[in-house]
Order: structure tokens, then C-alpha cells, then sequence
């Protein structure tokens, strides 16, 4: 009883082994890339994979029986697959981190196009459908690849701030990309694995390994640059930055109006920014555009002035113009549809707002204030006053010490008119000019925003506003920055996730240069000789290898052979013997053809 025991674990010890020698070749793989890249939804019928033979050569068959011939038109098609593939990923990584700024990216084409449309959206479905297509099907490969070439290279030089917005994103992104990265090259150690120990040219193994290891070096070290100010222990987060509502709240009311900044102090903003300009007749009143046609129905209401700067326009005129209407028609953020009817209406019927209007709504509602004074065009009336008529509607409206005074015109002058105005710089100056000139707070776009700079500036007392953030990863990026980070656990994360991917690549090269020096047939294998492991024997003839080395090869695999084989007589069972007696015969049979050539 205990014998047969023995003999049935024996018997699947050996059949466990047998199937981790038998050579599944990459049949799914081959069938996948033929059906999804060449519509070839029929099953690829062609033999084992050689030794020396590379997957690539493989991506399609001939249906002709001549498996081996290579076609180098397909190793230069999945070239470009790949190169598109990775590019198209890229371009459409870096567009989505660029919502942040979509809506000054449309702003942008409509002062160029003269007409306002979401081409940001539209930028952002075509990178996603060409990834998407270009992920399933490789015609249009060519089209999709100069696309994303265009598109990156026209992007990057007429928007090359976006630029540094991309590497923002590094700093929140990066831990889940090395993460994900490490995960994806220990997933491509079995193919790399596998074709390394099948090929027999050593340059070829020495490039595919140079490439590889050089790849998976770079992202084991990676998070040794890695500066991220997110990357902090629990409990040492700060407070929350205090908002700032940019043209008010201009997703749920149109921009630089009542409706708009009312919207702002309600989702709990702590300072109002706008953008002023002065009338022809000297009214400061709320216009970001340097015209109306954007904003408001001027081509319906003065059909001949609608390229006269706003600033030209009096008072009157302003107050006749629509300026919430655009806004239910652009839809410029896609969130109109979200509001109600009342609201609807409401935004359908808003006005230029006045500086004064303004002022006072923020002065009611305890409201700090920020706004962009333009200087008069040429022949203005208020051309030389524009500061004076500014600082006599602040003083009448609210106090001093609300506003965040960010023009660098007459500074000095403003200064000692109004000392409890907080006097807010644009620009990124030193040190000693901040505090020459009673600088308090520093206004820059968020591409500004570092750790050191935070840091410095607080040293003096000085704060730091960062426009225009409405992304919740930059909110999350501007609310650690400043903090000082404690990346130990990350480290922790980070040498356990290397070391857990350096040993199952290991693991994987070593079941792959067992297998590949196994013995190629088991019990129950159908494989031809010709085409399984030895079928190397008739590579060789014919080669340079001499006749004496090969003599000395041949009775060495035939003495091995012959040694497992009676091995494998012994311990199987009666009623499979008949099968591996088989072997034997056709085993002889090469023998004898190769003798033959020999001699």
C-alpha cells in the first residue's frame, strides 16, 4: 500500500515537472497581436519557436508553410506600434495633467480665432480616441504618430509653461508611476526571460539584457530624485491654503460678476480676485478681455465697435451690454447644465459689474480683494490719472487693509497715500527689492511654487498666492508645499517594492534557464522531434562548428538521453512505457542522419 502511494506522488512529481518542461509557446500572444493589429482572427498555424528565434519575427505568419521567414516590414511596424503607442501615452499623460489651465487655453484661440469654443475638450477626445484606437488596432498607426509629434511640438512652444505644470505633476504622480513602472518591467521579465535564453547570438543577448537591466536600474533609483512635498508623516499637514475666488466663482456664474463673486464667498472663499479697467468717462469697472466680445452681446448691441478696446466705452454704454448670456451659450467649464432655473435666469440677466459694486459686496462679506488695474489705451482721458481714480472708488468703498494692492505703478506714491494697503508684488523679485519695497504678499502662477521659495519668503514675513489652481491635485501639491516632508515610509515602500521585483525577476530567469536546458519531451508529448528541443542538431551541420566538437556534442546529448530515458522506463508505469519507447526509434533516426553527414 505504502509502495503504490509512493509511486502515485512520484508519478505527479514527474507529471508537474513535465509540464513545467513542456514548452508553451506563445501561441495567445502571436494570435492577440495578429487579431487586434492585422484584423487576423483565424488561428495562426505555425510550429514550435526555435532557438534563436525572436518574438518579433514572429508578430505574423505566412499562410504559406514557411514559418521562419522573416519579413523585416513587420519588425519595422512594431517599431512604430510601440514608438506611437508610447508617444500617443505621453502627449495624452500630459494634456490631462493641463486641465488645470484648459480654460485659458480656449481664451487663448479665441483671441486668435475670434470665436469661442472648447478646442481643450476637443484636443483632450481626439488624444484619448487615438490612444484608445492605437491600442486596439494599428491601422492609422502613422496618423496617430504625427499627430502626437505635432500636437507636442507646437504645445510645447507656444505653451511651454504647461511645461512645468507636467512636472509638477511629478511630485504628486511620481510614487504611483515608479510603483507602476517597477510592476510593468518585472511583468516583461518573463518574455525578456524567455527569448534571452532561446537566442544563440551573444550580441543580441548582450543588447536585450544592456536595454533591460539599464531600464530597471533607472526606475530602482528613481525615488533617489524623487522630491516630493506630499511625502510626509501623519499628522504634521498644516492647515489649509485660504481660497481666492479667480474672476469670482466663474464655473457656476459668468466671470467678473456680482452672481459670480457671490457664488465664491459662498463655497467659502476668504479673498475676491478681478481684473479693472477704467471707462472712457472714468469709471473702474470689471472687464478681464481687452474687448467685449468675448463676454458680453457687443457685436448685437454696437455691431460696428466690437474690436474697440472696453476701456474706450463709457459707463452708459457698459451698463446697456449683456454680460451674462455668453455663459449658458459657450458653456465655457461644461457646468451650466448643473444649474437650476432660477440660477439660470439669474445668470442670464447679469451686468458689467462697477469697481464700487464690487468693493462693497467684498466689504459686506469681510472679503480680502486682488485685482489687475490695466493701464488706458492711448488717447484715454484718464490716461494719467488711472491710479488716482482707482485709489478715490477704494477709499469710498471699503478699507485699506481688504485690499491686496498689486499694480507696480507709482508704488512709492500709492504707498504713502494708503499705508494699510497690502502691497503685493507680480513678480518674482529678491529678497531686499520685497522688502525695500513693503512687499507683504507675492502673486505667481502655480508653475512658481517650490518648497525652498515657500520657505524663503516666509522667513520674512512674506506669503504666497499661487494662481489659477482648480485641480485638486495642485490644491494638494500648494497645501504640502512649505511643509517640511518625512519620506521614511515611502523609503520603506520603496526599497520593499525594488526588492520584492528583483527577486521575482530573478525567479523568473532561473525557471527559464532550467527549462530551456530541461529535458524537452515528458510523458504523453506529441512535439516531432524535429521540432522540439533537439531539432538543434540540424542547425548545426553545416555550420562552424567543427566535426569533431560536434561528434563529442552528439554522443554527450545521446549519452544523456538514453541515461533519462531508461530512467523514465524504469519508474512509469507499464501502460505508458509503450510511449516513450517511441522517443527512442526517432531519436536514433537523427543520430544516424547526422553520423551520416559526418562521415
Amino acid at each position: 500500500m505504502a509502495s503504490t502511494l509512493s509511486q502515485q506522488q512520484f508519478g505527479q512529481l514527474r507529471g508537474l515537472r513535465a509540464k513545467l518542461l513542456r514548452r508553451y509557446e506563445h501561441q495567445p500572444l502571436v494570435s492577440c497581436l495578429s487579431a487586434l493589429y492585422g484584423c487576423r482572427w483565424r488561428r495562426c498555424e505555425k510550429g514550435s519557436t526555435q532557438r534563436g528565434d525572436c518574438c518579433c519575427n514572429k508578430v505574423r505568419e505566412r499562410e504559406v508553410h514557411q514559418p521562419d521567414l522573416v519579413r523585416p516590414v513587420e519588425a519595422v511596424s512594431f517599431a512604430l506600434l510601440v514608438a506611437a503607442f508610447c508617444l500617443t501615452l505621453v502627449f495624452l499623460y500630459f494634456w490631462g495633467q493641463a486641465k488645470n489651465d484648459y480654460n485659458d487655453f480656449d481664451w487663448f484661440n479665441f483671441g486668435k480665432l475670434g470665436f469661442w469654443f472648447p478646442w481643450s475638450v476637443v484636443l483632450l477626445v481626439i488624444a484619448a480616441g487615438f490612444f484608445t484606437y492605437i491600442t486596439i488596432l494599428m491601422i492609422g498607426i502613422l496618423v496617430s504618430l504625427t499627430f502626437s509629434i505635432v500636437a507636442m511640438a507646437v504645445l510645447s512652444e507656444l505653451w511651454r509653461e504647461e511645461l512645468r505644470t507636467l512636472l509638477l505633476s511629478f511630485q504628486i504622480t511620481a510614487p504611483y508611476l515608479h510603483v507602476g513602472g517597477v510592476l510593468l518591467v518585472t511583468a516583461l521579465a518573463w518574455p525578456i526571460a524567455l527569448h534571452f535564453f532561446r537566442m544563440n547570438s551573444r550580441v543580441r543577448r548582450g543588447l536585450i539584457m544592456g536595454v533591460y537591466l539599464s531600464i530597471l536600474s533607472a526606475l530602482y533609483l528613481v525615488p533617489l530624485g524623487l522630491k516630493s512635498p506630499c511625502i510626509k508623516e501623519e499628522g504634521t499637514l498644516g492647515p489649509a491654503p485660504a481660497l481666492i475666488g479667480h474672476r469670482g466663482a466663474p464655473m457656476l456664474a459668468p466671470e467678473n460678476t456680482l452672481m459670480s463673486f457671490e457664488k465664491a464667498v459662498e463655497a467659502g472663499s476668504e479673498g475676491l480676485e478681478t481684473d479693472v479697467t477704467i471707462s472712457v468717462d472714468g469709471v473702474p469697472f470689471l472687464m478681464h478681455d481687452h474687448t467685449l466680445q468675448r463676454t458680453t452681446n457687443v457685436h448685437q448691441v454696437f455691431p460696428n465697435r466690437t474690436d474697440t478696446p472696453a476701456a474706450m466705452f463709457t459707463w452708459a454704454e457698459l451698463e446697456s451690454l449683456n454680460a451674462g448670456a455668453w455663459f449658458l451659450s459657450h458653456n465655457p467649464f461644461g457646468t451650466a447644465g448643473f444649474l437650476g432655473a432660477e440660477e439660470r435666469m439669474q445668470a442670464g440677466k447679469q451686468r458689467v459689474c462697477s469697481l464700487q459694486a464690487f468693493l462693497q459686496l467684498a466689504a459686506q462679506r469681510n472679503q480680502l480683494v486682488i485685482f489687475d488695474l490695466y493701464y488706458p489705451p492711448s488717447g484715454h482721458p484718464f490716461r494719467d490719472s488711472w491710479i488716482q481714480r482707482t485709489l478715490d472708488v477704494i477709499e469710498s468703498s471699503i478699507q485699506s487693509s481688504q485690499v491686496l494692492w498689486l499694480p507696480s505703478d507709482q508704488r512709492a506714491f500709492v504707498k504713502s497715500i494708503h499705508p494699510e494697503l497690502q502691497q503685493t508684488s507680480g513678480s518674482r523679485l529678491s529678497l531686499e527689492e520685497l522688502q525695500r519695497d513693503h512687499i507683504v504678499k507675492l502673486n505667481l502662477h502655480y508653475s512658481s511654487m517650490s518648497t525652498e521659495l515657500t520657505r524663503e519668503l516666509a522667513a520674512v514675513n512674506i506669503t504666497t498666492n499661487l494662481y489659477v489652481i482648480s485641480q485638486p491635485w495642485l490644491f494638494s501639491l500648494a497645501w504640502c508645499t512649505g511643509v517640511q516632508s518625512s519620506p521614511d515610509k515611502y523609503n520603506l515602500m520603496w526599497i520593499l517594492t525594488d526588492l520584492m521585483s528583483l527577486v521575482l525577476i530573478t525567479i523568473i530567469f532561473i525557471f527559464h534557464w532550467w527549462r530551456e536546458r530541461g529535458l524537452a519531451f515528458c510523458s504523453g508529448s506529441n512535439v516531432p522531434l524535429e521540432n522540439g528541443t533537439y531539432s538543434k542538431f540540424k542547425t548545426v551541420v553545416g555550420g562552424k562548428m567543427s566535426d569533431l566538437v560536434l561528434r563529442d556534442k552528439l554522443l554527450q546529448d545521446l549519452g544523456h538521453i538514453l541515461e533519462v530515458g531508461f530512467i523514465l522506463l524504469k519508474l512509469h508505469p507499464v501502460d505508458q512505457r509503450c510511449q516513450l519507447v517511441h522517443l527512442l526509434p526517432r531519436t536514433l533516426v537523427v543520430a544516424s542522419q547526422i553520423l551520416r553527414q559526418l562521415l
